[in-house]
Formats: structure tokens, sequence, C-alpha cells
């Protein structure tokens, strides 16, 4: 019988901070070698839940224990901080946050130099656990110099270097591209494969976490567990919807076809279920649903990027000849993999770095020369975490501290204040503390602080990174509507999610170099671009290539027409 390494009862925790509990009543227990998913939208405690795993509660974030929490049979209230990271390993969603060295090696190791362990056996730990994750070839690398999925093997080897039993994954694909993440799957069930260590991953994206084969999932609604079982029993159920958790995209589809999962076997493994029973369903929603045709007008580019080169040195482009159109009113995605140059182009296109060569073409007129605060009245950004945007504590001086930097009489900034904050939902909010925003509505203050300059291009950097279904459909849907409102929009972005239901089109980027530009549907059924770009194909390719439909691409196109139906209804 497997041993007991987490076993909470009647467990709550309240913050000092807080009236109530955060935590409430938290009865579950975790068996040696168990791969288990914590899962649920913003605010349910997930994240309380890790903090007390790895003991950051109540040691850093202080706050009142009731009931019982043991790991590997001692008390929590029995153990110190250290001697919990004994038994406790955590790999957090930025990598770059664990790194205190200057070579992946040393970084490694520094657990075992405080351990003070043999200088003979560290270098042979270091090796052993650097193969094992797959680093081995960048020991002498600087960690901050290497790829998103390299940081996570250099975190992940740093963290089970002494041998530790319990791993604590936080939204470990939150910054990695589709197919980075996809091989950051691999190597999780390498090491459980390998070894008998318990892992925990706490994540937003439950279709890419069922690729764990996972022993069970834990759904977490406002402090309290409401279900404890396999992926199968919760996909079977109404738990999802009930909780504002995205279901499977191909279960989407078998649902939008008449599908009832009630009841069903092997809903959490597609390549299982059963083709002759899900092809009528399959079939009858390609057969009856409409092809969405793109119409945009391609006359007139709003801007223009005309062979943009740019490079820090002489030895490596970053951007290397990229071109391509922006148009009016379109929502836009730029997608490749960690370290393609999607940053990199945004910033040459809001002037924050010089581009070495080519052209930016906005309205007919050359904007190369024209200084940041010239662009800033053209192109906004907005940064991924607008805590590090924000400066002031009310909303309303926060939107209009760029309108005082322009001398406008105090009448002119109040009415284009006050504009902006309607467009953006948050008049009725006008005189709040920013404190007392949550994240969602505190990125919608970042994006009316932008839009106030009547900028008419607005770009955003991974806008649904970290964010739960409903928060990803809230943001999305106000940046949809904002295309409304002569506002066109650009997103970088990661998420194939994102890319199907919401973009009219699609740039990917390569190595510095555009390799695509067309609708999603196109560019996700293209072989040559998602393998070059670290894309991945979403399960609908897997449906219907299961279910015997020729076009694929059509398939998808129809998926998504459907699903902006049903959305904007």
């Amino acid at each position: 019988m497997k041993k007991k390494v987490i076993e909470f009862s009647n467990f709550s925790f309240k913050y000092n901070s807080q009236q109530n509990p955060t935590l409430k009543n938290i009865n579950l227990d975790i068996y040696e070698g168990e791969k288990i998913l914590i899962l649920g939208e913003s605010g349910c405690g997930k994240s309380t839940l890790c903090n007390t795993i790895n003991g950051l509660a109540p040691f850093f974030y202080k706050g009142e224990i009731t009931g019982s929490f043991k790991i590997k049979g001692r008390d929590i209230k029995d153990l110190s901080i250290f001697e919990i990271s004994k038994m406790v390993g955590t790999v957090l969603q930025d990598p770059d946050n664990q790194f205190i060295s200057l070579t992946t090696a040393e970084d490694m190791a520094f657990k075992l130099e405080n351990l003070c362990v043999d200088n003979k056996k560290m270098h042979e730990k270091v090796l052993e656990v650097s193969k094992l994750v797959g680093i081995d070839k960048f020991l002498n690398s600087n960690p901050h110099n290497l790829s998103g999925g390299q940081k996570q093997r250099v975190t992940l080897g740093g963290v089970i270097i002494d041998d530790i039993d319990i791993l604590l994954f936080d939204e470990p694909l939150a910054s990695l591209d589709p197919k980075t993440s996809e091989n950051t799957i691999k190597l999780i069930n390498k090491i459980t494969e390998k070894t008998n260590k318990t892992v925990i991953i706490i994540e937003h994206r439950l279709e890419d976490m069922l690729k764990l084969n996972l022993d069970r999932i834990v759904l977490f609604s406002d402090g309290e567990i409401i279900f404890n079982g396999s992926p199968n029993s919760l996909l079977s159920s109404d738990l999802l919807k009930s909780c504002g958790i995205r279901s499977p995209l191909y279960l989407t589809a078998l649902e939008y076809g008449g599908f009832n999962v009630h009841n069903q076997n092997n809903l959490d493994n597609l390549g299982k279920m059963d083709t002759k029973e899900i092809s009528p369903y399959v079939k009858d929603f390609y057969n009856n649903n409409p092809s969405y045709t793109y119409v945009k007008d391609f006359s007139s580019p709003l801007l223009s990027c005309k062979n943009i080169e740019f490079s820090y040195n002489k030895d490596r482009k970053i951007i290397d000849d990229v071109s391509f159109n922006v148009y009016e009113n379109e929502l836009l995605c730029i997608v490749g993999k960690n370290g393609a140059g999607k940053s990199t182009i945004s910033k040459l296109m809001c002037g924050f770095m010089k581009n070495n060569g080519g052209e930016f073409i906005y309205d007919g007129k050359n904007i190369n020369d024209y200084t940041i605060f010239q662009r800033s009245q053209i192109i906004g950004y907005v940064m991924q975490n607008p805590n590090q945007m924000i400066s002031h504590t009310n909303i309303f001086d926060e939107v209009a501290f760029a309108l005082k930097n322009l001398n406008l009489s105090s009448e002119e900034i109040k009415q284009r204040v006050f504009e902006v904050l309607k467009i953006c939902g948050l008049y009725e909010m006008r005189n709040w503390p920013i404190c007392a925003l949550s994240f969602g509505q505190k990125r919608r203050v970042t994006i009316a602080s932008v839009l106030v300059m009547n900028t008419k291009i607005l770009i955003l950097d991974e806008p649904t990174a970290g964010q739960d279904f409903k928060h990803y459909t809230q943001i999305m849907e106000f940046l949809k509507h904002l295309t409304n409102h002569g506002i066109t929009i650009i997103i970088i972005t990661h998420d194939m999610h994102l890319l199907l239901e919401y973009a009219d089109r699609c740039i990917v980027l390569s190595d510095g170099k555009k390799i695509g530009d067309d609708t999603p549907s196109k560019i996700l059924s293209n072989d040559e671009i998602i393998n070059n770009a670290n894309l991945r194909r979403t399960s609908l390719h897997e449906l219907s290539i299961k279910c015997d439909i020729n076009d694929t691409e059509d398939f998808i196109n129809k998926f998504i027409t459907y699903d902006r139906s049903i959305r904007n209804k």
C-alpha cells in the first residue's frame, strides 16, 4: 500500500490581512508517486494551498491555521521551513526568479553546496541530474540566456538535485510556447516514470495537463474542495462549466455536435474514445454549419512594417527582413517560439528600440524618426503585468497622467478620461483606489491609460497568461469590443485557444523571420509552419482525422465560426 505524503485534515488557513479564511475545511490525502492536478478559477485558493504545502504560508505569508496538515507524517507545526524544503521542491512559473548563479551547473549545485556535499559527489550528481532533465549540454551556459523550456529544465534540475520526494509546479506552462509546453509535460512524465516522486501541479490549462496521465484532479471553488477524483469523472460532469473552467476543445466540438458527455468513458483521452460512437456527431456538426469567410479591406494598411531588421551585434540578426501590414480595426496575433523575435518587433514598432534597417509606415507616413513620445500617440504598449505600469493610487489620476504632461486644460483632460473610462467599463469606478481592483480591472486601467492618448494601435504582451477561463474571456471580449471603437489590437501570445477564438489574422515568426501571415485556421493546418514555429496542432485536428473528415482546415474554420456565434449571443 502506498504511503501518504500529504495529509490535510479539517484544515483552514486565514491570512492575517483578511477577515475570512482562504482555505476552508480541507480534507485531502496525496500518496507517494501520484500525479495530482489542482484546478480552479482565480481566487479559489489554489495558490494558498501551494504556499501551504511548500511552507511559505505561514512562514512568509503570515496567517492562522486550524485543523491539521502533515508532510510525510510530520505535522507542519513541528517543522521549520528548511525542513519542509528538504521534502518539497517548488518550480515557479517564471524560472528567472529562481536563478541565483552565473552558470547552469552552479545553479543546479547551489542546494548541494549549502548542504556541504563533497565536491566530487556534487559534480557527479549535477551531471546525473542534468542528463535526466536533458540540460547536460548547457552546464557552462548562463541560465538567463537559455530558452524558456531550457530554463524550466534547469529549475527542475535544481529542485530534484538532492532527491526531493515531492515536486510542486506552480503554472509551469504559463510563459512557454506550445511545443515547449508539450516538451515540459513529457519531461515531467519522464521524471515520474524513472523515479517515485509525487507531483502536484497548479495549472489553468486542463487540456494540456491531461497528457500527464493524471491520477486525480482536485477542483477548488471558493476555498473548498468540490471534486476529488479521476479526470474522466470530472469531464463527464457539469462542474467545469459551473466553475468557469475551459473544457478540452475536442469535447467542446463533440458537445456542439450533440454528443452527451455524461457517463462516458475515456473522455480524458481522445485517442481511446470510440470512433464509431463519436463520428456521427462530429460529421453532423461539420455538415450542418457554415465556414467563416474572412473579409477585410486590404487596399490601405494602417501600419506597414517593411523589411525590418534589428540586431544587438553583427553576429546574429534578431529581426531579419520582416515585412507585414496591420489593418484598421483588426485583432492581429503575433506567434512563434520563445526567442523568435515577437517582443522585439513590438518594441521596434513602439520606438523603444531603433531598427537597423527597413521602414515603419503609418497612414502613408514614414515614422522611423518619430520619438517614443510621438509614437505613443499612434501605438500604445501594454505590459503583461499591470502592476509594472501603474504609478498612481487613484484610477482617474492614473488614466489622466499622460494627458497632464501635454499641458491640456483640466476640462479637456476630464472629458477625455471620462470618455475612455466609459469605453473600458471603468467610469463608475473612476474615483476608486487602484488597490481595490482585481487583476483584470487593473489591466483595463493600464489599457485606458494608453487609449486616452488617442492611440490607434494597441499592442498587448500575453494579456491572458495565467488567467482562468472566466477572466480570459472577460479580457478578450473587452479587447474585441475595442476593435468596434476604431482600435486595432495586436496581441503577442503563445495561446493557441486565443488564436482560434479571437484572432482575425496571424503573423508567425521563427528565428527572426516571418514564416506565416494568414487566418488562424490556415496557420494551424500548415505542418511546416507548426514545426518551424514551435506551434502545436489543436485537438480539433486530431478529432477531424479520427472521424475521417478530409478538410481539417475547413473543420477548424467551422468550429471557430460556431464558437464565436455562441459567445456573441
